[in-house]
């Protein structure tokens, strides 16, 4: 018999005793399993534990979110929404609105002097909020927000979608909303920062994807079973470089000075896109070359 028409055997799962054998014979149109087969993997696929299975992985892309897909920071917008409420400090939202003020004027304060501010204010203060008032406030940053995105990258995100990629999102910004964006742009799978509840309110744990995207690409690429080969990386600042290095094709996409270096150092591609006018510059013999 020609190998090209041989059945084929599938590994459905390492916890089942032995093999399911699913034979599909040339020109026919279903896989025929013995009954006691058949139900335990009807069983089996009703499982949200179970990958679905496929003979050919997929490849990937994996997008950050705040400055990569949407135009500002999430976690950031829901700090200001919640201190502009109410629910910090007033002292401490004072203090934080100061150094963004500062940082936007160049008063001397970087992006990442504000950001640490912002931090040291919200980390502490968490536990003292109400989970449904934040959760409301997280629907009104998603609801304000989920439009104000890149053009290339949402563009990007659609015609990879088309091609049959797998499409994943990592992001140091709060799951509950980056659950919500994921839904809205079509992600198979995303991962967030997680706050943990106990008992209707906010343990003041949290765990923070966002230093090791790395080590959350492999979770995410482990669990959909995807391909490496053919794989797209996008983000925008050095947080994203540990999973823009396990990809074929990564993307720094207007990125941090230092991601530049990095980028342009590694002959990576780098995108920018200002007055929806996007400007890519793609490695070549003698330096980079402009493609509008």
């Amino acid at each position: 018999m020609n190998s090209a028409n041989q059945p084929k055997t599938i590994r459905i799962d390492d916890a089942r005793q032995g093999w399911v054998e699913a034979f599909r014979s040339p020109g026919a149109d279903e896989t025929r399993l013995n009954e006691e087969d058949n139900d335990w993997l009807n069983a089996s696929l009703s499982s949200t534990d179970v990958r679905a299975m496929s003979t050919t992985p997929k490849p990937f892309a994996v997008f950050d979110i705040d400055g990569t897909l949407v135009r500002w920071q999430l976690f950031h917008a829901i700090f200001d929404r919640l201190g502009a409420q109410g629910h910090l400090p007033t002292e401490d939202y004072a203090k934080a609105r100061q150094s963004y003020d500062d940082w936007k004027n160049r008063r001397g304060v970087s992006f990442s002097d504000y950001e640490r501010v912002m931090v040291n204010i919200y980390d502490p203060g968490l536990e003292k909020i109400d989970p449904a008032a934040y959760d409301e406030v997280v629907n009104e940053v998603f609801e304000s927000y989920k439009n104000q995105v890149f053009t290339y990258t949402r563009e990007l995100i659609r015609s990879l979608k088309a091609e049959g990629y797998l499409v994943f999102a990592i992001s140091g910004s709060q799951e509950e909303i980056i659950n919500k964006l994921a839904d809205h742009y079509g992600f198979d799978d995303a991962i967030g920062t997680t706050i943990e509840r106990k008992d209707g309110r906010f343990t003041g744990k949290q765990e923070l994807n966002v230093y090791d995207k790395g080590s959350a690409l492999k979770r995410l690429v482990d669990k959909h079973g995807a391909t490496y080969a053919g794989s797209v990386a996008v983000g925008d600042s050095e947080s994203d470089v540990a999973m823009l290095e396990l990809v074929e094709h990564p993307v720094a996409f207007n990125p941090s000075r230092g991601l530049a270096d990095l980028a342009m150092s590694h002959g990576w591609k780098i995108v920018l896109e200002r007055k929806n006018v996007v400007y890519e510059l793609s490695p070549g013999k003698s330096g980079y070359v402009l493609k509008i």
